[in-house]
């Protein structure tokens, strides 16, 4: 877990990506945070919370996320993989 700067709450790296992915794919797509929110059926203010890694959402939140994103499940957990690690060269 990361704990944030000057606060004793850890967050979970995980869901942390997850709400950098949301970030991401909602800016792309011209989204302002609260009409994101509208289009999910999601309150803005927990939404921002999503984004920041700060909730843990049930399936049926994640479903509506990637829906109003217009993209398949597999599409939006893509943008979430690791980028892959880089061979160590022979010194």
């Amino acid at each position: 877990m990361v704990k944030e700067s000057g606060s004793s709450k850890t967050k979970v790296p995980e869901l942390v990506r997850f709400g950098e992915n949301v970030r991401r794919l909602r800016k792309e797509r011209g989204y302002s945070q609260e009409a994101f929110g509208d289009a999910c059926g999601i309150d803005r203010s927990y939404m921002g919370g999503i984004e920041r890694g700060e909730h843990n959402l049930a399936l049926v939140n994640i479903l509506k996320i990637v829906e109003a994103l217009s993209l398949q499940p597999s599409e939006f957990f893509r943008g979430m993989d690791a980028p892959p690690k880089k061979a160590r060269q022979p010194k």
